[in-house]
C-alpha cells in the first residue's frame, strides 16, 4: 500500500480516495491528475489490498480498475457494496473495456460512474468532483436524517403520551416508551403484535370490543376517532381510564396503517373525583347553614311557643288543685270513686307541672348553652323516664323492660333535658316495632358503667331497623323515615348529648332493629 498526501487542508478535513490500479503508471498518472486538489490520496495495487484498505480508511470515493489479476474490479466492487461498512463508499470504474454490456455490468454491481482508458486529466477531475460533491450532499443528507430521526425519537420518547404506529392489519410497528410503560410490556415485545388482539387477552369481551372499536373504524374506513374517556388494559389484565385518539394513515389514498395516541387520566379523574366530592360537601355544608337558619327560626318559635303555653298549663294546675280542695269538702269520701278521682287530679297537676318544667328548658335550651346540671341517680332517672312512656307502651300493646342496677354512681346531668332523650328513644323504638312480630319481645332499657368517667345507656329495639344511608344522615336535622315526621328528634337528642359532653352513636341489632347509645358523665 501506498499513501500520497498532497494536500493544503488538514487530513480530518480531507477526503479520501483509494487509486485502484495494478499499472503503476495508471496510478502515476491518476496521482499527477488529483494532487494539489485538497485530497488524501490512497494506493492499491490489487483488489485484496484495495479491501482492506477501505475497511481501515473509509475512503470517500474509490477509483477502481476492472481488468485486474486475481480478483477483478467487477468483485470487489461487489464485495464493498455488500458490506454495510463500505457499502456508501462511491465507486468510479476505470476501464480499457468500452461495451456497453461491460458498462451496465459494472453499474449493476454499485458502480455510479465509468471512465474509458485512456482517460484524459480534465474528465477524471470533472467526474471525480461531481460524485465527490454527490457524495457530501448524500453525507449531509443523511446526517440530517439521522438528526431527525433523533429528535424525532427524543420527542417520542419524552411525550407522556403513549403513541403507537400501526400497520393495515392493526399491528404494532412503532411503541414509544410511554406506551410500553402503561401497559407494562417491554417494546420490543409490543412491536408486531395486534394492538387490539392484545388488548383484548383471553378475556375478548364485548365491552372491551366496543372500547377498541374507533382504532378498527380508523383501519378499516380511514375515518379519524378519538374517545374522551373509556379504558385499556394492562398486561396483568388491570384496566386503566385514557383518552385516546385514532388517525389513519393515507399513502394515495389508501390507508396503510394509522397512529393511536393515548394518555392515562387516572390522575385527572381522581382530581374530578375529589373536585365533585369537595362540591358534593359544600353543597351538604349550605344545607346544614339552612338547617341551622331553620333551626333558629325554629329556636324563636319555640320560645314564643313555651311563654303562650306556659300561661295555660298554669291555670291547668291551679285548676287541678282547687279541685282538689274542693273534693275534700265533699261529703260522701267514702264513695269508691273518690280516690280515684282525687288520684287523677293529682297526675293531672304533677304532668301539668312537668309540662311546664320541660317548655321552661327549652326556652333555656334555646336562649343560652349553659345546663341546670345536678348530681343525679340514673336509676331513679331512668325509671321516671319508662313511667312517662308506660302510657305509650299500654297504647301499642308493648312493654318496655329495665336492665339497670340501682348502685350506678351518680351522674351529672340535666335531668329534664336528658329523660328527654330517653324518652324519645323509647318511643321511637316502640313505633318501630308496632308492626313487627317481635312486638312481644318490647323495647329495653339497659345501663352500665363505661371508661370510668360514664354511664352508658341503650335502648334496644326489634324494629325494622334503619335505612342503609343512616350512617352518614341518621343525626342530620331534618332526616326522617317517618312520613309523618320532622326530622328534629333526633338532631336535638344529639345536640343535648353533646352538650353535656357525652357521646351519642348506634349500631344495628344482629337479630334485627336497633340499638340506641348515649353516655352521661359521672359526677367528679
Amino acid at each position: 500500500m501506498y499513501l500520497a498526501e498532497h494536500s493544503t487542508e488538514s487530513p480530518e478535513d480531507s477526503e479520501r480516495i483509494l487509486l485502484v490500479d495494478d499499472n503503476p503508471t495508471n496510478l502515476q498518472v491518476l496521482l499527477q491528475t488529483l494532487n494539489g486538489r485538497g485530497y488524501k490520496l490512497l494506493i492499491a495495487k490489487n483488489g485484496e489490498s484495495a479491501l482492506r484498505i477501505a475497511h481501515k480508511a473509509k475512503p470517500a470515493l474509490v477509483l477502481l480498475d476492472i481488468m485486474m489479476p486475481g480478483m477483478d474490479g467487477y468483485e470487489v466492487c461487489r464485495q464493498l457494496k455488500e458490506d454495510p461498512a463500505t457499502s456508501k463508499i462511491t465507486v468510479i470504474f476505470l476501464s480499457a473495456l468500452d461495451d456497453t454490456k461491460d458498462k451496465v455490468r459494472g453499474l449493476e454491481t454499485g458502480a455510479v460512474d465509468f471512465i474509458s482508458k485512456p482517460f484524459q486529466a480534465e474528465e477524471v477531475i470533472a467526474r471525480v468532483e461531481t460524485q465527490l460533491k454527490i457524495h457530501r450532499l448524500e453525507q449531509a443528507l443523511s446526517a440530517r436524517n439521522r438528526q431527525l430521526e433523533a429528535d424525532k425519537a427524543n420527542i417520542l420518547e419524552s411525550m407522556n403520551e403513549g403513541i403507537f404506529g400501526l400497520d393495515s392489519r392493526g399491528h404494532i410497528t412503532f411503541a414509544n416508551a410511554a406506551a410500553a410503560s402503561m401497559l407494562g410490556w417491554s417494546i420490543d415485545n409490543l412491536i408486531g403484535q395486534g394492538l387490539i388482539a392484545m388488548m383484548l387477552g383471553e378475556a375478548g369481551d364485548g365491552a372491551r370490543s366496543q372500547n377498541l372499536a374507533p382504532i378498527q373504524v380508523a383501519l378499516n374506513k380511514g375515518v379519524s376517532k378519538a374517545v374522551e374517556d373509556t379504558l385499556f388494559w394492562h398486561k396483568d389484565g388491570t384496566s386503566f381510564p385514557v383518552y385516546y385518539s385514532c388517525t389513519p394513515i393515507l399513502e394515495e389514498d389508501k390507508i396503510t396503517g394509522a397512529v393511536v395516541v393515548f394518555r392515562d387520566i387516572t390522575e385527572r379523574k381522581r382530581n374530578q373525583e375529589a373536585l365533585q366530592k369537595a362540591l358534593d360537601e359544600l353543597d351538604q355544608q349550605k344545607d346544614k347553614l339552612t338547617h341551622v337558619s331553620r333551626l333558629s327560626t325554629m329556636g324563636e318559635m319555640a320560645a314564643g311557643f313555651a311563654h303562650e303555653v306556659n300561661q295555660p298549663l298554669t291555670a291547668i294546675s291551679n285548676y287541678a288543685q282547687v279541685a282538689k280542695r274542693m273534693m275534700t269538702r265533699l261529703e260522701h269520701k267514702d264513695d269508691p270513686m273518690y280516690d280515684s278521682i282525687y288520684e287523677a287530679m293529682d297526675k293531672i297537676n304533677t304532668q301539668a307541672r312537668r309540662a311546664g318544667e320541660i317548655i321552661a328548658r327549652i326556652r333555656s335550651f334555646v336562649k343560652k348553652p349553659d345546663h341546670v346540671l345536678s348530681s343525679v341517680d340514673p336509676h331513679k332517672l331512668l325509671s321516671d323516664t319508662v313511667k312517662l312512656a308506660e302510657v305509650d307502651a299500654r297504647n301499642n300493646h308493648m312493654e318496655i323492660h329495665m336492665d339497670v342496677p340501682v348502685d350506678l354512681p351518680a351522674v351529672k346531668v340535666d335531668p329534664v333535658q336528658i329523660q328527654q332523650v330517653a324518652l324519645n328513644l323509647i318511643r321511637n323504638g316502640m313505633e318501630a316495632m308496632c308492626d313487627s312480630e317481635n312486638r312481644h319481645i318490647g323495647v329495653w332499657v339497659k345501663a352500665e358503667p363505661f371508661e370510668e368517667r360514664f354511664v352508658k345507656v341503650s335502648v334496644i329495639d326489634r324494629g325494622y331497623g334503619l335505612a342503609d344511608d343512616a350512617e352518614e344522615k341518621l343525626f342530620t336535622p331534618f332526616y326522617t323515615t317517618k312520613s309523618d315526621g320532622m326530622g328534629i328528634g333526633l338532631s336535638v337528642c344529639h345536640s343535648i348529648i353533646q352538650s353535656h359532653n357525652g357521646r351519642m352513636s348506634f349500631q344495628r341489632h344482629p337479630e334485627g332493629g336497633t340499638i340506641f347509645e348515649f353516655t352521661m358523665p359521672v359526677v367528679d
